[in-house]
């Protein structure tokens, strides 16, 4: 695990200029994700922007993931926070809620009048298959960071193979299944790094 960025690191590298350029950030980042997130979060905040290394990312991520509510919403109050406190935390927020919000009242009201249609039943379906393809993808450019976790590599194999089992084939509540996979991770890790 790296430690947190101090205040000098987060000062030598590019960072949102203001609370203005973090919410046209996030509604950018927010506007983007149809479905899979993950990915154009990464590319976006890591690769583009810089804001965060993969590590940071990569970290982070798992923090906005084991909190209550949505991971890309939790993430952008998270970096928001750091840059900003509390009003950036809240800036962030605003920038991923507020058009999306707007969007999304209006497909509601298209959406009730044409869902019927089997032209956008098949599109929905379409994008649903886009979805899933872009979740995949980010969890394959994410799995470089295995080679660096303390954790040996079989046994992060074998806890994804089991959590794909236990969530997507047997439909156990993923909240049973982070806690149960998650607890074991994290003993693995503490048992290595001591």
């Amino acid at each position: 695990m790296t430690s947190p960025p101090s205040t000098e690191q987060l000062h030598d590298r590019p960072r949102p200029t203001s609370l203005p350029d973090l919410f046209v950030a996030f509604t950018v980042l927010a506007l983007q994700g149809f479905g899979g997130v993950l990915a154009i979060v990464q590319r976006e905040l890591v690769e583009r922007k810089r804001w965060l290394t993969q590590d940071e990312f990569i970290e982070d991520w798992a923090v906005a993931q084991i909190m209550p509510g949505p991971n890309v919403v939790n993430l952008s109050m998270m970096i928001g926070a750091r840059y900003f406190g509390l009003r950036g935390a809240l800036t962030a927020l605003a920038g991923m809620l507020a058009v999306p919000l707007v969007l999304i009242l209006l497909l509601a009201v298209v959406h009730a009048r044409f869902a019927d249609n089997t032209y956008v039943a098949g599109a929905l379906r379409g994008m649903a298959a886009v979805s899933a393809g872009l979740i995949a993808a980010a969890g394959l450019k994410l799995s470089t960071a295995l080679a660096r976790s303390p954790v040996p590599l079989p046994w992060c194999l074998a806890i994804v193979a089991v959590g794909f089992v236990l969530v997507a084939l047997l439909k156990f509540p993923l909240a049973y299944v982070l806690l149960g996979l998650g607890s074991l991770g994290c003993i693995l890790a503490y048992r290595k790094l001591r």
